[in-house]
């Protein structure tokens, strides 16, 4: 894997741009198809750094590492790694034997996001037919890409969604500010461009609405202070960041009009997987009357659960990612110890809201109810 800073463009005519450069999140070489280039998140905001990813090995190590979050970029990521995988696998027998453990892997580098396995498994059903190598490799560079153009464009009608709701909460208070509050990154970090909660925080700010946004840190990655904020300047979205607890008490003072966060994984019930603290924001948003929604893809959904509480899993993570944190000191990225060096540490990645404080799911075919019958209405293709 290489490793280097760059200001080259991303090809195409991304909307989020990097310094004025538009960017996508992760993109094939237009010279050298061996070669797949993703932002390293790690090091955001301080380092922008693309790195080179050119095996399946890279592409386990960057997922389960960090270095590419969020749901739906985890999903393209695992698309490219089976892409790598197809070039790396043995002729003949070996080949189909191969494709289904690297498969395997990549789905156990992050177990909670849904759409990593949905795309590994997509993959598969392409790859597994009869076919030469090459026959294999460009079914899968294929597959690849289309996963990156759809949820692209998926997240582009979240963002048309999503700005009927932000132009109902613009009439309700004419000339005033509507502030937003947001949990971890489910901007277009996350993804490959747009982003999901963020989708209608950009369609918004786009068609001039006044717009302010809440960003919680979000420990122990801080994703909101390092990634949303970083995001939403490069953007010029007003925002301001918070400790994660103040979302209730902005809430208790009238200060937040609407809560909008991403999802990991969202039942065919409507209950929801996002980052650890997120349930705590909607039990809050509930008790005093603001609206809670969750933006999502449809590759994001878990259609064989029903109980997300009870059936979803959730990651847990080494504790030096609690015990530590990392900042920026005198031109240099460190990392120092908060705790005491022998207290024990517990790290949940994740935690699940129950449907019944989702306000509504925001999807790239419309917004729904968060409930099975909410749900079939927008995708009745859904079978029991």
């Amino acid at each position: 894997m290489r490793c280097r800073d760059t200001k080259k463009k991303a090809r195409g005519e991304q909307t989020m741009k990097v310094n004025g450069v538009p960017y996508r999140t992760i993109w094939l070489d237009e010279q050298d198809d061996s070669i797949v280039h993703s932002i390293d998140q790690t090091k955001l905001p301080h380092v922008f750094q693309v790195e080179q990813l050119t095996s399946l090995e890279d592409v386990i190590r960057v997922i389960k590492d960090m270095h590419v979050r969020g749901a739906i970029l985890i999903g393209a990521a695992a698309a490219f790694g089976m892409y790598f995988a197809a070039r790396e696998a043995p002729r003949g027998e070996a080949g189909e034997s191969f494709l289904r453990q690297s498969g395997d892997r990549l789905k156990a580098a992050r177990p909670t996001a849904v759409n990593l396995s949905w795309a590994v498994d997509r993959q598969l059903t392409h790859l597994l037919p009869d076919g030469s190598h090459a026959e294999r490799s460009a079914r899968a560079r294929e597959t690849a890409l289309a996963i990156v153009r759809e949820e692209e464009e998926a997240c582009r009608s979240i963002g048309e969604h999503g700005l009927e709701i932000m132009q109902r909460l613009a009439r309700a208070k004419p000339g005033q500010v509507i502030n937003i509050l947001t949990h971890c990154n489910a901007g277009w970090l996350g993804c490959i461009d747009h982003g999901t909660a963020t989708a209608l925080i950009y369609a918004a700010f786009d068609a001039g609405l006044p717009i302010h946004v809440w960003v919680d840190e979000t420990r122990p990655w801080n994703q909101g202070a390092r990634l949303t904020a970083w995001e939403l300047g490069q953007h010029g979205v007003p925002h301001t960041v918070i400790a994660d607890n103040t979302g209730g008490h902005l809430m208790q003072h009238g200060l937040v009009d609407l809560v909008v966060v991403g999802s990991d994984r969202t039942t065919r019930t409507g209950d929801v997987a996002n980052k650890i603290g997120t349930y705590l924001k909607a039990l809050a948003a509930q008790a005093n009357q603001v609206p809670f929604y969750v933006a999502l893809t449809s590759s994001t959904f878990d259609w064989s659960l029903r109980d997300g509480v009870k059936e979803i899993p959730i990651e847990e993570r080494g504790g030096e990612e609690v015990r530590s944190i990392q900042g920026w000191h005198q031109g240099h990225l460190v990392e120092v110890r908060l705790t005491p060096e022998n207290s024990p540490v517990k790290n949940y990645g994740f935690d699940v809201t129950p449907a019944s404080l989702v306000t509504g799911l925001i999807t790239e075919r419309g917004i729904c109810e968060a409930s099975e019958s909410g749900i079939r209405q927008l995708f009745p293709e859904l079978q029991d």
